[in-house]
């Protein structure tokens, strides 16, 4: 898909851009925002036991550990 540059559209060509995006945004299904974090809240908590980011990194599989300290005499 070509990049687009808006800079050089017509008003009119911007115009029919954002009622096409418009036309599709309004075809989507809204969720209320406190349905939406429940549903967030449950998959994190599934995955919890797999997810580095709670969990960290096992030492002997961290591939960034330090090797050795500096040392300045």
């Amino acid at each position: 898909m070509p990049v687009i540059n808006v800079e050089d559209l017509t008003d009119k060509d911007k115009a029919v851009m954002e009622v096409t995006q418009l036309k599709t945004e309004v075809k989507l299904e809204r969720w209320l925002t406190s349905k939406c974090c429940e549903e967030i809240k449950e998959y994190i908590q599934a995955g919890v036991e797999e997810d580095i980011l709670v969990k960290g990194i096992a030492e002997d599989k961290n591939p960034f550990k330090e090797k050795g300290g500096c040392v300045i005499c």
